[in-house]
């Protein structure tokens, strides 16, 4: 077996375990789990740190159960939270299970013969059939309140502080996660669950169970929650969420994310988030110092999640959109863009709209550089960059007598206007 302790730690990616885990580990295969929030059709970076885990441990040589909370879905996590979760249907749950496993089988080897494979396991198929009465009595009797009460999730939501209390459903959360750990340490022989550092308590209740019900011994381990050196939320942009859904986060913007990453949070993501060795990764960080301009540690952090999550020719397509603002894109680079990526591209960038009719018919680009558009305050205006030979269409440069016509359009829509370098104007051709 190969030492996975070892490898996370270097990595940093353990915050917390149980001692005795990382012997338990080394004697032979074991089964391990993370659980998964089932809230949405797609996995966010959030999710990434447990994933990578996962493929770690499987790398490792043992075996990843990765659990999806459809049970634990229809509650909420009060653990770092305020506020009670929205619950969720089953028609709905078991839609987002199905996307999920979608999106890990691009980590997790789900189909293999071999004793490691992944498995998804879904917790609502072994609590549908749980009775409340049931419950409490096999489960609820085994761990007392004050145990409970003494979790910081709990004590959390229960200071003066909080805006809201605690539901009697939130509550009951971490015995239901904890019953979770005793089930597929029964069924699936699995010994250890991990995590984020904050759901430390909810699985050390899961351990417990193991010991009081089936006097067995299983283990614990979380991981640090991911923070940006700046102190903003990591995973967050202005729209929101980063998702591995290409329909929801285009492959540009998520290549983006990570190519704008700070020198420290790229020292921290690249052990996290790639699979490179720590001898390629040292080295690389030493030519990132020698030439921290050139951005080395950034651009393959990017390129190795990018290729992961989505694939080389995406990676290569976000590359050829990054270059359009600030490299040598041609007319034809430019065309080559899907509409979606386009607009990103040239998100915040001014813009206006002009009828199709009159662009099939042909604008000479005095009009449309100041009457059409606004781009230039007055005809005279436009004149002079046209004779200084600073005004491009389509990263072409153009002269006064150029006129504009359907021939131009990107995407059968777009026409994209440059004076110098850096003034860009949109137009939508409608």
């Amino acid at each position: 077996m190969k030492n996975f302790i070892e490898e996370v730690t270097w990595r940093g990616m353990l915050h917390d375990v149980m001692p005795g885990t990382e012997e338990h580990l080394l004697e032979q295969m074991r089964v391990a789990y993370v659980g998964i929030d089932p809230t949405a059709d797609s996995l966010h970076i959030g999710h990434l740190v447990g994933v990578m885990l996962l493929k770690h441990f499987q790398l490792a040589g043992h075996k990843p159960l990765a659990l999806v909370g459809g049970a634990t879905g229809m509650i909420g996590d009060p653990s770092g939270k305020s506020n009670e979760r929205n619950l969720l249907d089953e028609a709905t749950l078991r839609h987002n299970q199905e996307a999920i496993k979608g999106q890990l089988a691009r980590f997790l080897d789900f189909t293999s013969n071999n004793d490691n494979a992944a498995e998804l396991v879904n917790n609502y198929d072994w609590m549908k059939e749980f009775s409340f009465l049931d419950f409490i009595r096999d489960i609820g009797k085994h761990i007392t309140v004050n145990y409970m009460m003494a979790k910081d999730s709990v004590k959390k939501r229960l200071t003066s502080e909080a805006a809201e209390g605690m539901s009697f459903t939130e509550f009951t959360y971490q015995l239901v996660q904890g019953y979770d750990f005793l089930h597929l340490y029964k069924a699936k022989g699995c010994t250890l669950q991990m995590g984020g550092s904050d759901q430390w308590g909810n699985i050390t209740t899961g351990t417990e169970l193991v010991r009081r019900i089936d006097g067995g011994k299983a283990y614990a381990l979380t991981c640090p929650l991911i923070t940006k050196a700046d102190g903003t939320k990591f995973g967050k942009s202005e729209g929101g969420n980063i998702w591995l859904d290409a329909a929801r986060t285009s492959p540009y913007k998520f290549y983006q994310y990570w190519l704008n990453t700070s020198d420290v949070d790229a020292a921290k993501y690249i052990k996290i988030f790639t699979f490179l060795t720590k001898e390629a990764i040292e080295e690389l960080t030493i030519q990132h110092q020698e030439a921290p301009h050139l951005r080395l540690l950034q651009k393959k952090l990017a390129e190795e999640i990018t290729i992961m999550v989505h694939s080389k020719e995406d990676l290569e397509n976000a590359i050829k959109a990054s270059g359009i603002l600030f490299g040598n894109a041609t007319a034809d680079d430019l065309k080559q863009l899907d509409e979606a990526t386009f607009l990103e591209v040239f998100d915040g960038v001014p813009q206006a709209e002009i009828a199709k009719n009159e662009v099939q018919a042909g604008l000479d680009i005095i009009t449309v550089l100041n009457e059409k558009t606004g781009f230039f305050k007055s005809n005279g205006e436009a004149r002079r960059a046209l004779t200084a030979n600073s005004i491009s269409v389509n990263r072409d440069k153009i002269k006064e007598d150029f006129v504009l016509t359907a021939s131009d359009l990107i995407n059968d829509r777009f026409v994209l206007l440059q004076s110098g370098k850096k003034n860009y104007f949109v137009i939508r051709v409608v």
